[in-house]
């Protein structure tokens, strides 16, 4: 068991939407081997204007109980020794962020307690899916494995720098469960330029070839579609256990934290949806958190700040 690091990070809250999360982690836990830690942010910033200790304690203890609860499942399931309890002081996806350095990865709910019907994608997995690094899975809600044959894990190729660590990811986690691993290639992607499309799938079918050959126990599917990333990617997902992303493809613009494929795929997959950042990569926003009040502050920008305070997502993820 993997006891160096966090493990896997499980952004939980009590709501329906972290509960799936939480599932996928501890079954993700329990493949892996990793200890799973179970984490739950209390005392949000709107609580330190209000100046009242009770309000701290209530909130706290409140926590606790959610965090015990959270736990409690997944140490019914992993060996209780691997499941760790982390009740943190600061917004939700400061900390998530602060503890993906330390984390294979961080496992958080499409939508947690936000108030706004119709949302799909809650603020705090849309911060986390942009700032965090490693791997970030959104669980969507109403995603069940169960009673249906585990379908395979989709990546998207377009030879971008970002695309290389999403199919490492890819192929380890096919692996891992036993799976097929389906390469998408959408030649919109290509260059405009004569050829570029040509050009394009000889590079992918190239670089597939060479994971063939490194991966012998990894079935690889190859699939080249026409049209956008968009739509060729939710198309195949429609059967995947997981669709897998880089953080930005061939049309980022340089410094950009998440592109517009990975935003379509978390906001419009009805499978988890893995962002895969570059290791050595970090937004560096949501820095710090001050140990008395449990106020944060970033050195970036962060998107979604306001809506976050307007969602209500107030404890957890």
């Amino acid at each position: 068991m993997t006891w160096n690091s966090d493990g896997i990070v499980a952004g939980y809250d009590g709501s329906p939407g972290a509960g799936e999360a939480l599932r996928w982690a501890v079954r993700e836990a329990g493949e892996r081997g990793a200890v799973l830690t179970v984490c739950l942010a209390w005392a949000p910033e709107y609580l330190a204007m209000l100046g009242d200790a009770s309000v701290y304690d209530l909130a706290r203890q409140k926590g606790k109980e959610i965090l015990a609860h959270g736990a409690e499942y997944a140490g019914s399931a992993l060996a209780p020794e691997g499941v760790r309890q982390v009740l943190a002081y600061g917004p939700a996806a400061q900390v998530l962020c602060e503890r993906s350095g330390t984390a294979e990865m961080v496992v958080v709910g499409s939508r947690g307690h936000g108030r706004v019907a119709g949302l799909r994608l809650g603020s705090v997995a849309w911060q986390v899916a942009m700032h965090a690094s490693g791997p970030v899975i959104v669980v969507p809600r109403r995603w069940q494995l169960a009673n249906r044959a585990p379908g395979p894990v989709v990546v998207g190729v377009d030879q971008s720098p970002a695309s290389r660590p999403a199919i490492e990811f890819a192929v380890r986690e096919a692996r891992l469960h036993r799976v097929p691993l389906l390469a998408v290639c959408a030649l919109a992607d290509a260059l405009g330029v004569l050829g570029g499309a040509r050009e394009m799938e000889a590079a992918f079918n190239h670089e597939m070839a060479l994971l063939e050959k490194d991966h012998p126990d990894v079935m690889v599917l190859r699939q080249v579609a026409q049209g956008s990333p968009r739509t060729a990617l939710l198309a195949a997902a429609g059967e995947a256990q997981l669709l897998v992303a880089g953080c930005r493809g061939r049309g980022g613009i340089s410094g950009m934290s998440l592109g517009s494929v990975a935003q379509a795929m978390l906001h419009y997959a009805r499978c988890p949806v893995a962002v895969v950042h570059p290791p050595a990569e970090a937004s560096g926003v949501m820095t710090s958190v001050n140990a008395k009040t449990g106020v944060g502050w970033q050195s970036g920008e962060v998107p979604n700040e306001r809506e976050l305070r307007l969602a209500g997502e107030s404890v957890g993820c």
